[in-house]
C-alpha cells in the first residue's frame, strides 16, 4: 500500500504545534468514558479469547493496513513535537520508532497465525546450544529480505535452563494449544497497557503482544508526553476499537492509578520507571509502602508486566581496531545516545571500558568527534533538564558537546568514574537525559577484562534490560577468548545483549523477544518483568542476543550521519507491509546515497 498524504484528522490540527508535553491539556478521559469502554470491552473478552485464527489473521490485516494509512501522518506529528525539521534525514528516526516495528510486527504475527492454523505451531528458526548448553533459537532474520538487508545480523533467543526440545515445542504459542475444555482463559482477560511518552512503537507493540500472542482485549492509556498519538491509533485500530476488542483512553497519574485497581481490569502491562512500578504494586512511598515490602503483601492484587529502563552499557573489549572501525563503532554508539534525543531506555548510557588500554582514550575521542557533528536536540522529555543539571552540577570530568538552542541540551560525557563509589548516582539512576558517562575496569587482558566487565555491571548498574558488547573479529579467534566472550553473553544478566551493534535493532525486528532479564522480583523489579514483541510466542524466555559484524556497507540508515535516512526507513516500512522484494531496489539505491 502506498502511504498517503493526508492531512491530520480537525481533533489534531488545533495542537499539532505544540510540544509534546503540553498535550494533555488538551485530552482527559472522562469517568464515564472509562467506564463505558471497560464494560464494553468486557462484555467481549471471552468471545475475543475464542474467535477463529482465522478471524484474527483478518484483524491483524486491518490492523497493518490501518497503521499504513497514518503512518506519514503519525511520522510527521512525531517530528513536530520532538523539533525535528519534517524532511530532514532525522526524520528516519521516527519512521523507526513509530510504524516500523508495528508494521513488521503485524506481519509476522500473521504469518505465526497461518503456521499455526495450518500445522498447530509457529515457525522457528535453527535451535543450537549456548556454550551454557541452554537452547539457543534461531529468531532472525525472518526470510531472504532479512538476510539482505541486515547482512549477517542474527538474532538468537537463549531459552531458560528448564526448556527441552521437547517442551520447545509443546509450550510456545501455548494460548492457541489449550482447548475451551481445557481452560483457554474461558473467561477472557481485559488488559490495562500504560503507555510510553517517549516513542510511538511501544505502546502499540505492547497491544498487539497481549492481543494476539495472549488473546486478551487492551484498554490502551496513552502517556500525556505523546498523547498527540492517540487520534491515528483510534483511526488505524477503528476495525478492533468498533468491536470492543481495544480501547483507546486519556489521562495522567490520577487516571492511571484508578485504572490499575479498577475491578474490570485483570492484568496490567507498564512501559514506564521502576518507582511507578513498586507505587503501583506495593503504594505510595513511606512507611506503609515499607511495611507491605516486609510483609510481602503487594497493594495490587492482580498480575502486572513491566519495562521500566535501564542503565545502558556498551563493554569494550580490547582488540586490534583500526582507526576505521573504531570510527563505525564509535557512529554507532553515538547513534544510541544521540537517537530521540537520548530518551530511551536502550540509549547508551555507561561506557564500560578496559584500564590500562590505549583504545579506552582512542574510543572515547571518536564518540565525542561523532557527537560534534549531530545538533542538540530538544529536550522535549519531561524533567530532562532538571536530570541533566543534578546529574552534571559539581563535577569536574564533564565534557560539554555543542551549541544548544533553546530547550536542547548539549551531549554530555562524564568519564573518569570510581568503579568502586557505591554512592555514585550514575550507577544506580538512569540519565534519561542526553547525559553518556565512562568507567573503567579490569586491565587489557580480554579474558580478564571481560570478567571484570560483566561482574560489574550485574552487580554495580542499575538495571537488566539490554547490553552491548563490542569485540574485534579477529579476538575472538583465540579459543580462550572466544571462549570467554560467550559466557559473558551468558552471564549477562539482561534481556537482549546485543554485539556489535544497537539493541534497539532487536526491538524493531519484533520476532525477538523484549523484555528484562527473568531473574528480577517484585521486591527488586530492575528493568521490569515478562516480554513482548515476540511473535514466534516462545516460553521459557531467558535472554536474546542480536549479533552483527563490526562494520557495514553501506552505511546503516540509524546512525547519525547517513543522509538519505528519512528514505530508507520509509521505504523500509513500505516494503514491511507484504515483505516485498520489488521494494527491495529502492531501500538499496536510498541506503548507498548515505
Amino acid at each position: 500500500m502506498k502511504l498517503t498524504d493526508n492531512k491530520p484528522m480537525d481533533k489534531l490540527r488545533e495542537y499539532s504545534s505544540y510540544p509534546a508535553q503540553s498535550v494533555s491539556m488538551f485530552q482527559q478521559s472522562s469517568q464515564g468514558e472509562m467506564d463505558a469502554a471497560l464494560s464494553q470491552l468486557r462484555k467481549v473478552a471471552k468471545e475475543f479469547s475464542s474467535i477463529a485464527i482465522g478471524q484474527r489473521i483478518e484483524l491483524a490485516e486491518s490492523m497493518q493496513h490501518g497503521i499504513m494509512l497514518v503512518a506519514e501522518r503519525m511520522v510527521h506529528a512525531g517530528c513536530r513535537a520532538k523539533g525535528i525539521a519534517i524532511g530532514s534525514p532525522a526524520e528516519a528516526e521516527e519512521w523507526a520508532t513509530s510504524p516500523w516495528g508495528c508494521v513488521r510486527q503485524l506481519r509476522l504475527l500473521v504469518e505465526s497465525l497461518r503456521a499455526i492454523q495450518e500445522t498447530g505451531n509457529t515457525s522457528i528458526g535453527k535451535v543450537t546450544r549456548t556454550i551454557a548448553g541452554n537452547l539457543a533459537v534461531n529468531v532472525f532474520p525472518n526470510n531472504a529480505i532479512d538476510g539482505m538487508l541486515f547482512k549477517n545480523v542474527t538474532v538468537d533467543v537463549y531459552m531458560q535452563a528448564q526448556v527441552t526440545e521437547k517442551n520447545l515445542e509443546t509450550n510456545r504459542a501455548s494460548f492457541y494449544k489449550k482447548s475451551d475444555t481445557q481452560g483457554r482463559d474461558n473467561q477472557g482477560k481485559v488488559a490495562l497497557i500504560l503507555g510510553a511518552g517517549n516513542i510511538a512503537a511501544i505502546g502499540v507493540m505492547d497491544v498487539l503482544t497481549k492481543m494476539f500472542n495472549e488473546g486478551k482485549v487492551c484498554l490502551l492509556k496513552m502517556n500525556p508526553v505523546n498523547a498527540y498519538l492517540g487520534p491515528f491509533i483510534e483511526e488505524a485500530f477503528k476495525e478492533a476499537i468498533d468491536r470492543h476488542y481495544l480501547a483507546v483512553i486519556y489521562g495522567g497519574a490520577e487516571i492511571g492509578r484508578h485504572l490499575v485497581y479498577h475491578p474490570e481490569i485483570d492484568e496490567v502491562h507498564l512501559t514506564g520507571s521502576d518507582k511507578t512500578h513498586d507505587q503501583i504494586v506495593w503504594g505510595p512511598y513511606g512507611s506503609e509502602q515499607a511495611e507491605r515490602r516486609q510483609r510481602n503483601e503487594t497493594l495490587l492484587k492482580k498480575s502486572i508486566t513491566s519495562e521500566l529502563g535501564n542503565i545502558s552499557p556498551v563493554i569494550i573489549v580490547p582488540g586490534p581496531y583500526t582507526e576505521k572501525e573504531i570510527r563505525f563503532q564509535a557512529e554507532a554508539v553515538a547513534a544510541a545516545m544521540t537517537m530521540n534525543a537520548s530518551f530511551f531506555c536502550n540509549a547508551a548510557k555507561m561506557m564500560v571500558m578496559p584500564k590500562g588500554w590505549a583504545g579506552s582514550g582512542s574510543f572515547m575521542r571518536a564518540i565525542e568527534q561523532v557527537c560534534a557533528s549531530v545538533e542538540p536536540r530538544l529536550a522535549y522529555y519531561p524533567g530532562a533538564e532538571d536530570r541533566w543539571h543534578a546529574l552534571t552540577h559539581g563535577r569536574s570530568n564533564v565534557i560539554r558537546i555543542g551549541k544548544p538552542k533553546s530547550g536542547a541540551l548539549p551531549w554530555t560525557f562524564i568519564t573518569g568514574l570510581d568503579p568502586n563509589n557505591e554512592n555514585e548516582i550514575l550507577f544506580h539512576e538512569e540519565p534519561f537525559c542526553a547525559v553518556l558517562s565512562e568507567v573503567q575496569v579490569g586491565n587489557k587482558n580480554p579474558v580478564e577484562f571481560l570478567e571484570k566487565a560483566v561482574e560489574f555491571c550485574n552487580n554495580k548498574l542499575w538495571g537488566t534490560l539490554n547490553a552491548t558488547i563490542i569485540a574485534h573479529p579477529k579476538s575472538l579467534k583465540d579459543p580462550a577468548i572466544k571462549t570467554a566472550f560467550e559466557r559473558a553473553i551468558c552471564n549477562l544478566r539482561y534481556g537482549t545483549v546485543a554485539v556489535n551493534t544497537f539493541p534497539g535493532l532487536s526491538f524493531v525486528f519484533a520476532s525477538p523477544p523484549w523484555g528484562a532479564h527473568p531473574s528480577s522480583t517484585l521486591n527488586n523489579i530492575q528493568s521490569g518483568s515478562g516480554f513482548v514483541h515476540n511473535t514466534l510466542m516462545l516460553e521459557g524466555i531467558e535472554k536474546a542476543v542480536i549479533r552483527a559484524p563490526l562494520t557495514v556497507f553501506p552505511k546503516p540508515a540509524w546512525l547519525p550521519t547517513h543522509q538519505t535516512a528519512q528514505t530508507v526507513t520509509r521505504r523500509i516500512v513500505e516494503m514491511e507491509e507484504k515483505a516485498s522484494w520489488a521494494k527491495v531496489p529502492g531501500i538499496v539505491w536510498a541506503s548507498m546515497q548515505g
